[in-house]
């Protein structure tokens, strides 16, 4: 006897409509009431809970790398925050580098908002797609002044300036794709503070 209904071979289409998406606030009680840890590598993107990828050696080795060469020429009341989280309108992010201004005591009640975040770093190897995409979306969305990818695939640093803000489809207004014979400037409040060597960012 043939069967009536067959089973089907792929899970059923889904799309943005049938996902719950979560508010900034509802993440945050989630942290606090311990339906996530931080052994949970997640990070909050536009309401929805992605999961983060492990980072290799050269991805640790480069988020050091441009660690250093940006505390080595910040202005005093400046800092670089390390794999910390930032608060957006509808997302929490854990960029690799943020240069905020204070002291790690400065946020002890909260995590910086996107005004105070001077320059946001990624570095990008596998996460390259999200980080050129989704994140930059998400960044330019909420206003931060400077958005560097540490691409350690083409070996560059991509450096976008002038965020549109929350418009229709969000972007950075300029993009530079600097090589390692390039220079960077650190732009704090408008200011440029100083330069670092690209290849001193890149292993």
């Amino acid at each position: 006897m043939t069967p009536t209904h067959s089973h089907p071979t792929s899970p059923p289409p889904v799309t943005s409509a049938d996902l719950l998406k979560l508010t900034v606030e509802q993440y945050h009680r989630m942290g606090e009431t311990g339906v996530l840890t931080p052994d949970d590598r997640v990070e909050l993107l536009e309401g929805l809970l992605v999961s983060k990828p492990m980072k290799k050696p050269p991805h640790a080795v480069a988020t050091e790398l441009t660690r250093t060469a940006l505390a080595g020429v910040i202005p005093a009341g400046w800092y670089v925050r390390g794999q910390e989280p930032i608060t957006l309108d509808d997302s929490e992010p854990e960029p690799d580098l943020a240069l905020v201004p204070g002291s790690p005591r400065t946020y002890v009640p909260r995590h910086p908002f996107p005004a105070e975040v001077a320059i946001v770093v990624e570095v990008a190897d596998t996460s390259l797609v999200r980080d050129r995409d989704w994140k930059k979306r998400i960044y330019a969305r909420n206003g931060i002044a400077v958005y560097w990818i540490v691409n350690l695939v083409d070996r560059v640093l991509e450096v976008y300036a002038d965020p549109s803000g929350p418009v229709l489809t969000p972007d950075y207004g300029t993009a530079k794709f600097l090589s390692l014979t390039d220079r960077a400037d650190v732009a704090v409040g408008g200011t440029v503070a100083g330069t670092v060597a690209v290849a001193d960012l890149i292993p």
